[in-house]
């Protein structure tokens, strides 16, 4: 199945956990100082539905007091603004799938032209990998797995769900040194760069 396909498939445990984890890829690193892991308690409102609204209002309290500008910050922080506070609203699925494309747009390389990065993740999306790189074909590859672990775990006792929660926050967690390793080696290259454009 495309990316595409199990977003409209997943539940809505899924599509949280998936979104979530799409938003932790995205954070640049944190300077001295600040919340290494700013979205943890998101992931508490994707085990329990019951803790979404009060754990998405923490975390856009943080982030608004945080008031980072760097790189993509301000769009996660918009994306985070506009999820539905009630998880089982049918905006979740609208949201996460802007949450995933924002995370293929930040792996795209700094050079695609402007206008044409939001395109590219699409056609990546629908099933096209024509043209891409390692770090959207490897952001793609992660989204498509981190969704079909959250659909194999879908109607498993509450146990098993956590365990496959931990299992995609480690991916996620693998997928986000990955980018900041790559953004480290770009901005040796060109100082002046700014990561996360």
């Amino acid at each position: 199945m495309s990316l595409l396909e199990l977003i409209a498939a997943a539940d809505e445990r899924g599509l949280a956990a998936s979104a979530v984890a799409c938003l932790d890829r995205c954070l640049p690193q944190p300077v001295d100082g600040a919340d290494p892991d700013p979205l943890r308690p998101l992931w508490a409102g994707c085990a329990d539905a019951a803790a979404w609204p009060e754990r998405i209002a923490e975390v856009r309290a943080a982030l608004d007091a945080a008031a980072d500008e760097e790189g993509a910050a301000p769009r996660i922080r918009k994306l985070l603004g506009e999820a539905p506070a009630d998880r089982a609203a049918p905006e979740l699925r609208e949201w996460a799938d802007a949450c995933s494309l924002l995370a293929l747009e930040v792996h795209l390389d700094p050079d695609t032209a402007p206008g044409a990065g939001t395109e590219a993740a699409r056609r990546r999306r629908a099933g096209d990998p024509d043209g891409a790189g390692p770090l959207p074909a490897g952001e793609l590859r992660r989204q498509i797995r981190i969704l079909e672990m959250l659909a194999a775990t879908a109607t498993a006792d509450a146990a098993s769900a956590g365990a496959g929660l931990r299992q995609v926050l480690e991916v996620s967690a693998e997928g986000q040194r990955v980018l900041r390793a790559a953004v480290s080696r770009r901005a040796r290259r060109d100082p002046d760069e700014r990561p996360w454009a």
